[in-house]
């Protein structure tokens, strides 16, 4: 008699878990349930609109949960009833209570952004960026009642590029982390047990939330932080700044290593495709921008509109 299939729950809610939804949907497990955050005001209108991986498990076909939070007896009972072997949590935004932990028989699995033990929380992406780390990556971890704290049981790396947004990096390792996942599933139907290695006590690091007051420019900084700002918050928040008296947010900058006596926050030169402007230390020189209530721009649009800045 061949053997039950493995029982999966994914939980998950924005864009960086749906590939790893789509790995459990091809993985050959079956999945039992998609849990996400409840349905939340979006867009201009703030009408209510569903998660990505909503979305996406209903095109599935899969059943869809969304409990405002599994701490109470109802909603817990309510998942142990799908009698999950395995619980996938990537992205979920809800906090699994030990007694949640604990329902599927291989526990639960968490696909999570950045090398642990550095960068656990919420923001692992643009926090590595914003250290300038010259290195990424993905593990596959399983889940214990700390933050991020579990054993890593698959991980794969990537180098952060010079030009990585945190948008070009979440894609990267949303990725990266479907693989992952999908070598954990394989690995796991096939009979094996993952080998589970503790993280190590030195290196942890924090990753949190970020802050839209995070996104305005302190133009004391030095030119390499703010240029990795800039990277970090493209697509949210958006980094924000004062260009010769207007409030502008940046969406592509590079730091200039060049002394100059101008106060930090001076525009000191322009080009025909970009604009350069004093910092803490050194040069930021600017490339594309966005004017209040206006569009994304190069610097030479911008230029034109502003004929008082001088050439």
């Amino acid at each position: 008699m061949p053997p039950a299939p493995l029982r999966l729950v994914f939980a998950g809610t924005p864009d960086f878990a749906v590939p790893c939804l789509r790995a459990c949907l091809a993985s050959g497990a079956e999945v039992v349930a998609a849990y996400t955050q409840p349905d939340r005001p979006a867009g201009r209108g703030r009408r209510l609109a569903p998660s990505p991986v909503k979305q996406a498990a209903l095109a599935a076909g899969i059943a869809v949960e969304q409990p405002e939070t599994l701490r109470d007896e109802a909603a817990r009972a309510r998942l142990a009833a799908y009698a999950p072997d395995l619980i996938v949590v990537v992205a979920y935004g809800l906090i699994l209570p030990k007694s949640v932990l604990a329902i599927p028989r291989l526990g639960c699995w968490n696909v999570h952004a950045s090398l642990l033990p550095r960068w656990r929380g919420a923001a692992p992406i643009q926090r590595a960026i914003l250290a300038g780390d010259a290195e990424t990556g993905v593990d596959l971890m399983q889940m214990e009642a700390g933050l991020d704290t579990g054993p890593v049981l698959l991980e794969k790396r990537t180098a952060i590029a010079a030009d990585d947004t945190g948008g070009t990096l979440h894609d990267r390792l949303a990725a990266l982390g479907a693989d992952v996942l999908a070598e954990g599933l394989s690995a796991v139907l096939r009979g094996e047990t993952l080998a589970a290695a503790p993280q190590p006590a030195e290196g942890v690091t924090y990753a949190h939330k970020l802050d839209k007051a995070e996104a305005k420019l302190d133009w004391s900084d030095s030119a390499a932080a703010l240029a990795r700002k800039v990277r970090a918050f493209d697509p949210w928040p958006v980094a924000e700044a004062e260009i010769h008296g207007e409030r502008v947010r940046l969406w592509s900058a590079e730091a200039v290593v060049e002394t100059t006596s101008a106060a930090p926050g001076t525009l000191v030169a322009t080009h025909r495709d970009a604009i350069d402007v004093a910092t803490g230390d050194g040069l930021l020189r600017i490339r594309e921008l966005q004017r209040d209530g206006g569009r994304r721009v190069a610097v030479r649009d911008w230029l034109n509109a502003r004929r008082d800045v001088s050439r």
